[in-house]
């Protein structure tokens, strides 16, 4: 595979997984506010509608945090397949936030660090990658 093949397949792996993390958390998200509002419009007395009102807050919360881990892996696999300047780092980024989700979110992070880490990655987006010490012969009369 070439280096652009590569980019691209680590762009989509990152994007399919933040969309399948944020897509659970939007239905997870539906359910609990769902509970949320039915104790609050159907709740008997103010317990109830006081329960469903921290349903709520705490669901709000839960889509918020989560969305530290999935938008980075969304934003990167966009920079990535769309191959822009700062794709790299970003890319890096999602990755290490998709290996904190076994198994799925491992495999996706880890192809993305072996290619943005390695050295096709590098020459991809830095052009040239690391520079190799190579071993010139010294300069005739240096080396006395």
């Amino acid at each position: 595979m070439t280096a652009r093949e590569h980019n691209k397949l680590v762009g989509v792996f990152l994007m399919v997984h933040g969309g399948l993390q944020s897509l659970i958390m939007l239905l997870i998200g539906l359910i609990y506010a769902g509970i949320g509002v039915g104790l609050i419009l159907g709740g008997d007395g103010r317990e109830d509608k006081t329960v469903g009102f921290v349903f709520i807050l705490v669901i709000a919360f839960v889509l918020l945090f989560t969305a530290i881990f999935f938008l980075p892996q969304l934003l990167g696999g966009y920079k990535l397949y769309k191959e822009r300047p700062n794709a790299r780092i970003w890319g890096i980024i999602g990755s290490m936030f998709a290996c904190i989700s076994f198994p799925l979110g491992t495999a996706a992070g880890v192809y993305g660090m072996w290619f943005l880490f390695g050295d096709e990655g590098k020459r991809f987006y830095l052009g040239g990658g690391q520079p190799q010490f190579q071993s010139l012969p010294p300069t005739p009369g240096s080396w006395q």
